[in-house]
């Protein structure tokens, strides 16, 4: 379930044949020059951001929601109805708080969210239950299995934990949360695993995050510091106008600029 940032990503990942997309808050943020994680985009923004994807590729979203926009369970709950009410396929809500002194909310309250989240779900939306502790550098595996046993006893119907060391890590959480399915961002963080490796493992989902955002915006990177001295060999490697207008659906094609 690859994350796309906007129509066009939506429109490429879904030629390449994926079934499902993702939403990046990441990639929603810095493409409007602003940070992610922060509260720098508004859930009406992220809501509105995920279902343009799904409107354009026809294809199920997963919302990239954050933390529900807000630090008690009934933002959260509030968050999930919005989601529900766009038409989106899943959302996730993870345990941060955007605040860089004390970015991961305490277990009880943390799960209360998970809770909150799951009864405004009521089957409508999958709902994934997220721990970023990898990600804001508390490596702390048992803590991590704790919270996502916690969130799928609540409710959630996806458990997440972006950031985890090793495949060996991946099958631990894996074992801790069967049968319900996990996510993994990628894989594990050190080394690399094959589909069938992390399936074997417990994995069912696999997105990408924020990294195709990232990975295209450092070639726009590189294609500027060749315009610097005059190399525009980059229109012959882009991608032509008539291809990439092909994709969208009649009504959305027009004629050539």
């Amino acid at each position: 379930m690859p994350n796309a940032w906007d129509g066009g990503s939506a429109l490429l990942l879904k030629r390449a044949g994926f079934a499902a997309l993702g939403s990046t808050s990441l990639g929603l943020a810095l493409s409007l020059g602003r940070r992610d994680g922060c509260h720098a985009i508004s859930r009406a923004d992220a809501v509105a951001h995920a279902t343009l994807l799904a409107e354009v590729s026809g294809l199920p979203v997963n919302g990239d929601l954050e933390d529900g926009f807000g630090p008690e369970p009934e933002d959260c709950a509030a968050t999930v109805q919005a989601a529900i009410d766009a038409g989106l396929a899943g959302m996730g809500i993870e345990d941060t708080t955007a605040n860089p002194a004390r970015p991961i909310h305490e277990f009880d309250h943390a799960v209360k969210r998970i809770r909150a989240a799951a009864t405004a779900a009521r089957g409508k939306i999958v709902l994934t239950g997220r721990t970023d502790n990898f990600l804001h550098g508390r490596e702390d595996l048992d803590d991590t299995i704790r919270r996502l046993v916690a969130f799928a006893e609540a409710g959630a119907d996806v458990l997440y934990a972006p950031g985890l060391p090793t495949l060996d890590a991946i099958a631990a959480v894996g074992r801790a949360v069967a049968p319900k399915p996990l996510n993994v961002l990628m894989g594990p963080r050190r080394g690399h695993a094959t589909f069938d490796e992390m399936a074997a493992a417990g994995v069912r989902r696999v997105s990408t995050g924020g990294a195709l955002y990232r990975w295209s915006i450092s070639r726009v990177a590189e294609t500027a510091d060749a315009l610097k001295v005059g190399d525009f060999s980059m229109r012959e490697r882009a991608i032509p106008y008539a291809e990439f207008v092909a994709l969208l659906p009649p009504s959305e094609k027009g004629t050539s600029p």
